[in-house]
């Protein structure tokens, strides 16, 4: 799914209008997706034209640095902000296909105007590193704006313009009460058309598509296209419920699969970035990962719930409090049902501020209290030696960790382990997700250094579910696996 979401910028090259049928496919496809709305029968007009003369177009400008050619290609810098634009907006009219170094770069997204101070809301991705910033309103008028700030972590960036006298305004509405059903409007900028207009439903809510643990997006069909970005999505009272930022497509235009940042996030989010220009969050400083069924069977835990601390980072503010192993059943009073909801919970608590922290720790359930940190700025190499024979129950080839294999791997010269050489792809292990390159510290309970210690730990374990503490390139993860019997 990663490689097909037009964030982040690991996408197929810009579709090109190259013909009259290659437009129309375009256009019904456009229009197929924004047939999910139900029309009211005095249609949208009247809330078009109360919402539309607040959003914007976002133009920026940079510089090419080198040529890159190629049909579909882009012809921006790898990894650059413009490279990022033009796989989400494309070119918005025929130009060459690869620019000269030095020679000045257009990027186009949307935004809209939440103030009369003159703050416009945007998306990241839209503005970052870019040299020169403009915004330009349905009326003709075209000023320069500033970057307050900006939060790549969330994509929510806050723009100023000065001397803008009168401005139309728009508000931010409650997410909260977003619900799947409800019809929305989508208003910005695709392909730099300038102010376009789709209708459609939300489809789904509190989608997590990989693009970072505190975004829970809005999901619509609501036609969403290159340019696009950072455009506000309306409710019926023409309130913004979310920021279009995500698509998901095949071929870079819109499927009818688009996601919004709610709202209620932007909020909070725009009052930080008014404030200092940057966003502060909680930290605890541990790893944690999800639980399976399979981890759950072999920590004989009841549910497949919580959050599964993998590690504890040193001097963190849960050095000493927190445990590997300790699963977080709860944050400051609030459920924690998946290891996705607390990096949420944790992020908005105050820095400072004491936490209590509901945990299972050897099967017993305890409160622990955490001081909230501040969270901080923030390969796999061949293995050599002689694999021991397999452990067939698991399908794992293992050999005892030499100093050449922790360099290899990235890992401190006094990791302790066993390194998988190899992993049967038939085998339990490998559908648990255990890769060659790992390093197995425990197996259960029990810490192991030789591979004959694995073996005999596995040949200990009272039932079919086993428990592995993985090291991956330096980060611990736990591992349940469930092996072949008979």
């Amino acid at each position: 799914m990663t490689a097909l979401l037009e964030r982040p910028a690991a996408l197929a090259g810009t579709p090109r209008l190259r013909s009259t049928a290659g437009l129309t496919l375009g256009l019904l496809l456009g229009w197929s997706a924004a047939a999910g709305a139900a029309m009211p029968p005095e249609g949208f007009a009247d809330l078009v034209e109360k919402v539309s003369p607040a959003v914007v177009t976002v133009e920026v400008t940079g510089k090419a640095e080198r040529q890159m050619g190629g049909l579909q290609q882009s012809p921006f810098p790898e990894g650059s902000p413009f490279d990022d634009f033009f796989k989400r907006f494309g070119l918005p009219t025929p130009g060459p296909q690869a620019p000269s170094p030095g020679e000045r770069l257009h990027g186009l997204g949307s935004g809209f105007v939440i103030d009369q101070d003159g703050y416009i809301v945007t998306n990241n991705h839209v503005i970052d590193k870019a040299e020169k910033v403009q915004v330009k309103f349905a009326d003709g008028r075209e000023l320069d704006a500033r970057v307050v700030g900006a939060d790549a972590a969330t994509d929510v960036a806050l723009l100023k313009i000065e001397d803008g006298g009168s401005l139309p305004l728009v508000t931010l509405g409650n997410s909260d009460k977003v619900r799947v059903g409800d019809t929305v409007l989508a208003v910005g900028n695709p392909f730099g058309l300038g102010g376009t207009v789709t209708a459609g439903i939300v489809s789904a809510l509190g989608r997590d598509i990989d693009a970072g643990p505190y975004v829970d997006f809005i999901q619509t069909d609501a036609a969403i296209n290159r340019g696009n970005s950072g455009g506000p999505l309306f409710d019926v009272n023409g309130e913004v419920i979310g920021i279009n930022s995500v698509i998901l497509s095949p071929s870079g235009g819109s499927v009818g699969v688009g996601f919004a940042i709610p709202s209620n996030l932007v909020k909070t989010i725009v009052a930080q970035l008014k404030d200092t220009g940057t966003v502060e969050r909680g930290w605890l400083g541990v790893t944690i990962q999800s639980i399976t069924p399979d981890i759950a069977d072999a920590m004989s835990l009841d549910e497949a719930k919580g959050a599964l601390v993998a590690n504890v980072a040193p001097g963190s503010p849960s050095d000493g409090v927190l445990k590997q192993g300790d699963v977080i059943e709860s944050f400051n009073g609030q459920v924690v049902a998946t290891s996705q909801a607390l990096p949420k919970l944790v992020a908005a608590a105050p820095v400072g501020e004491r936490a209590e922290i509901g945990i299972l720790r050897g099967g017993r359930s305890e409160t622990v209290e955490v001081e909230i940190g501040q969270l901080p700025s923030a390969q796999m190499a061949a293995l050599g030696g002689e694999p021991a024979a397999p452990e067939q129950s698991f399908g794992l080839a293992l050999a005892p960790l030499t100093p050449e294999m922790r360099q290899s791997l990235g890992l401190d010269q006094l990791a302790q382990g066993v390194a998988v050489t190899d992993v049967d792809p038939s085998g339990p292990a490998a559908d648990a997700g255990i890769r060659p390159g790992d390093v197995i510290e425990q197996v259960g309970s029990k810490p192991v250094r030789t591979p004959q210690e694995v073996q005999a730990a596995i040949a200990s374990l009272p039932n079919d579910s086993a428990l592995f503490l993985i090291n991956r390139h330096g980060n611990s993860l736990f591992v349940g696996v469930t092996r072949s019997v008979g």
